[in-house]
């Protein structure tokens, strides 16, 4: 039995363990975000967050700290930062549909804090040099933070190892089926040699290119209702199974883009050791055929949006966990463009900047609860790229930070959309739950719809990239 002496002893270390806590919180922070209801993996309450040189340093009541700013965040909620694992920001080469600012820039209008961009740039983005260009491009002109896939090609395969381990690669991406651009690798004997040079997760478009070739004769003039029809659920179906029997050939983990079936949300249910995979919040709210009905070519997306059916699929891979992350899949194009007949019109929306309130009312809605779209948003991306210091809020992460409204309608419109394209397929749409705060390593780079910070995006770490 322990001695008085040494109980209180142990009272004493206790006492002296506690002051020195307090005095730790009551140190001066570069910002402190006060009464806010802090969202993160002990839960939701309410705490003060403190921030200094551009990491989270503490958590908890801050009511005797000072700070060089401070944020009052009553009665909102603060997310770790969204991370959007899929935009297409078209710089270089299509710099007339949209760029690394502009795109940036509206991702943070609409509570991102870190994006992951494709490859299918006009050059493509598959060597040193265009990988290392792109980075140049996005330092300090982004203004959340970001990384580059490299796209996996016939051609640079043997390169493909020290690319995809560049600091700020998110990893290869692969189309084997055709979409925007150039980027097209369709048979599976160059996909296996992509498989067994490359060491991180790869993600693909998951179409089966010789399916897609043999339909094309459905498609219908004028009519992109037929979009859905040409490129049907088989043909993202054949490739994704495809993928999965790649990987376990060779030991390797895929990543399968913008789920738009329910047959590959039942497939892949049995295959997660390998496999991951994404949804998108156009497959989530869009159904076919009336969205090609109300939007035309507004609405046509590679892979297509489907009937509600699939919708519901996709839903039920939500809520069984079969889902990992969500992706925008922002991928704009002007309206003259758009406005081509199809099937001459180009595949692809904006997304970025309307993925958080859309996702919100999706919430307030009951389809999700706030805790999965923060594991989908922001623990998910992390965990599945291994990124270092970000997707949670945790002493010592960087201070990213997506501080919303849940309670806040608002009608998502054109003027609202901060893309060069300057159109959204939901303008008109009232949401409940709205991003009001946009914080990136501590900077607040949007606070109630306005820039309020210049561009200081940097390349996202990962963790298998740390000593390059």
């Amino acid at each position: 039995m322990q001695g008085l002496p040494a109980v209180a002893e142990e009272r004493k270390a206790l006492v002296a363990l506690s002051q020195e806590r307090l005095t730790r919180m009551a140190r001066n922070y570069d910002l402190i975000l006060r009464g806010g209801t802090v969202v993160n993996h002990a839960g939701e309450g309410p705490r003060d967050l403190g921030i200094a040189g551009g990491r989270i340093a503490a958590l908890g009541d801050l009511s005797q700290a000072d700070a060089g700013e401070t944020v009052d965040c009553r009665g909102l909620h603060i997310l770790p930062g969204v991370i959007d694992t899929q935009v297409h920001f078209r710089e270089p080469g299509l710099t007339h549909k949209e760029d690394l600012e502009t795109g940036s820039r509206s991702a943070v209008m609409g509570g991102v804090t870190a994006v992951f961009e494709m490859p299918n740039t006009d050059p493509l983005t598959v060597t040193e040099q265009t990988f290392s260009d792109k980075i140049k491009r996005g330092r300090h002109r982004m203004h959340c933070d970001f990384a580059f896939f490299i796209g996996g090609t016939r051609e640079n395969v043997p390169d493909l190892p020290e690319l995809e381990r560049a600091p700020g690669c998110a990893g290869v991406k692969v189309f084997i089926g055709s979409s925007t651009g150039a980027l097209l690798v369709e048979d599976d004997e160059s996909l296996r040699r992509i498989f067994q040079v490359i060491k991180r997760r790869a993600a693909f478009h998951a179409e089966d290119e010789y399916r897609l070739n043999d339909r094309k004769g459905l498609r219908i003039e004028g009519d992109p209702r037929s979009h859905p029809v040409w490129r049907d659920e088989t043909a993202a179906l054949l490739a994704t199974q495809r993928l999965v029997k790649l990987a376990q050939e060779t030991g390797k983990r895929i990543h399968v883009l913008h789920i738009s079936t329910k047959e590959e949300i039942e497939f892949l249910r049995d295959h997660k050791d390998v496999a991951s995979c994404e949804a998108t919040p156009h497959h989530l709210t869009l159904a076919a055929p009336e969205c090609y009905e109300r939007l035309g070519t507004r609405a046509q997306m590679n892979p297509p949006v489907r009937s509600a059916d699939h919708r519901a699929g996709i839903w039920r891979g939500i809520e069984q966990g079969i889902i990992d992350v969500l992706g925008s899949d922002h991928a704009p194009h002007t309206l003259e463009e758009k406005a081509k007949t199809y099937p001459a019109s180009p595949s692809g929306m904006t997304g970025v900047q309307t993925l958080v309130p859309l996702m919100l009312d999706h919430v307030n809605a009951g389809r999700l609860s706030l805790a999965r779209f923060v594991d989908l948003t922001s623990a998910g991306p992390a965990r599945l790229y291994n990124i270092a210091c970000k997707g949670r809020i945790a002493a010592g992460y960087d201070a990213d930070f997506t501080v919303v409204d849940l309670k806040r309608s608002e009608t998502i419109t054109n003027k609202w959309v901060a893309s060069r394209a300057g159109w959204t397929p939901y303008d008109g749409v009232r949401v409940t739950g709205w991003p009001v705060g946009t914080f990136v390593r501590g900077r607040r780079a949007m606070w109630q719809g306005e820039l309020t910070t210049a561009s200081t995006g940097e390349p996202v770490r990962f963790l298998e990239t740390l000593n390059q």
